[in-house]
């Protein structure tokens, strides 16, 4: 089941399989050569990712692309929440994640040597880096709060906004730098830099963003968020 749920992710995420296209259970079940079961039980779990949604009498359809408020309501959350968690990973040494934070790095900087396309990796690799920091930051229910939105599966079906990488990496690579050397300040500025220049990439998908405004943050960082 694994394959078929790869493959499908694969094809809704890069825009084979069109926003708003009813699935056809059989025609995918006969084009991946399994029964009708396992494509059942994978657009089940799409439904979890927000991939897909089920109509009563429709059947299953995958979900629009975010359109630019709802992106820019995405990333205000994220800039609410992530320079927070960057911030706090910073200050636990006994917790620092910038060894797993490295390691994830390296592990993608591996595959852009030797991948073509790379935006299913690109895509994992951004939800292992932000959920990491947000592991480390030690709070379950802003992590789970932030799994919920699956905002990187929804961003990268907008636009290719870094097709090599080397942007994200970049940028990634001064938030882990942050967090390695205990500075809570660098690291949630860092992380904030990154959150608004993603935004700015990704709304480049859009025709209207030329006048668009600049993402700001809602106000003082907090240091403690009770849970």
């Amino acid at each position: 089941m694994s394959d078929v749920y790869s493959a499908m992710r694969a094809s809704i995420l890069t825009g084979e399989i069109e926003p708003g296209t009813r699935i056809n259970i059989d025609a995918v079940a006969r084009s991946m050569g399994v029964s009708q079961t396992p494509v059942r039980e994978v657009l089940q779990r799409l439904e979890g990712d927000n991939l897909v949604v089920y109509t009563p009498g429709r059947g299953y359809s995958t979900t629009p692309l975010l359109d630019l408020a709802e992106l820019r309501s995405l990333f205000e959350f994220r800039l609410l929440v992530e320079p927070w968690a960057a911030r706090s990973a910073a200050v636990d040494r006994l917790a620092n994640p910038a060894g797993a934070l490295e390691k994830e790095l390296s592990a993608f900087r591996d595959r852009m040597q030797n991948s073509g396309d790379l935006r299913q990796d690109l895509v994992a690799h951004d939800t292992r880096f932000h959920d990491t920091i947000l592991a480390a930051a030690g709070n379950p229910v802003v992590r789970h709060a932030f799994a919920q939105t699956h905002c990187h599966l929804h961003t990268f079906r907008l636009y290719p906004a870094d097709v090599d990488g080397a942007i994200t990496v970049a940028e990634h690579s001064a938030v882990r730098e942050a967090i390695r050397t205990c500075q809570p300040e660098r690291a949630e500025e860092a992380m904030a830099e990154h959150i608004r220049n993603s935004f700015t990439r990704f709304a480049q998908a859009f025709k209207d963003n030329a006048a668009l405004s600049p993402l700001e943050d809602s106000g003082p960082p907090r240091p403690h968020i009770v849970g």
